[in-house]
């Protein structure tokens, strides 16, 4: 019986080479599939990022308090917020530093505000209150409404939010048994020289 003849046939050659090409579209196709999803991704991750009025929006805003009268308010826009800026009086320091059974969280245990804040009067400065003017009920904007009894103790006025009727004393600590849960929030802030106001940093 002759040997048989175990080589390589013709027909084995052009299978390889069909193989080698396949692997070579299969490659060719998975890397123009990268590149076109590639392409894709920029503008999605991009789309995701902060626009430029967006990051110009939430840097630090600065406000001369200089010239604010007592018994006055001045609103500046913060990260799309209302920040409002009191100057307040020696007669409304003073009853805000008297004890008053009326408030929910007098003390600001449960309230945001800075560390520098962490006091009765909820500012770095006595007569100079700053707060993000927002209900913490619903985001409604309280009004200020001066020589009421707003918090149930001396006269002195407050704010209160014309949606549901919550009320907060000129420090921002809200009354109990109201809707809003805690405290007016009071951003991060700075007073510089001449009563210039830095709000965020």
């Amino acid at each position: 019986m002759d040997a048989i003849d175990r080589g390589r046939t013709p027909a084995d050659a052009g299978t390889a080479a069909l193989n080698r090409r396949r692997e070579w579209l299969a490659a060719a196709t998975g890397g123009m599939a990268a590149i076109g999803l590639s392409g894709a991704a920029v503008p999605f991750v991009e789309s995701l990022l902060p626009s430029a009025e967006a990051l110009a929006r939430g840097g630090p805003v600065t406000v001369d308090a200089s010239d604010l009268a007592p018994r006055k308010v001045r609103i500046v826009e913060w990260r799309g917020r209302p920040v409002w800026l009191l100057r307040r009086t020696d007669e409304m320091i003073r009853a805000l530093q008297a004890p008053n059974p009326a408030l929910a969280d007098e003390r600001s245990l449960r309230s945001r505000q800075p560390a520098s804040c962490a006091n009765a009067l909820r500012s770095q400065h006595p007569d100079l209150f700053v707060a993000i003017g927002l209900c913490t009920h619903l985001g409604c904007s309280p009004t200020l409404h001066l020589d009421e009894n707003v918090t149930g103790e001396a006269p002195i006025g407050g704010f209160v939010c014309p949606c549901h009727g919550s009320r907060f004393d000129l420090a921002g600590r809200v009354v109990k048994n109201v809707p809003a849960p805690t405290n007016l929030e009071i951003p991060d802030y700075r007073i510089g020289a001449g009563q210039v106001v830095t709000i965020g940093s």
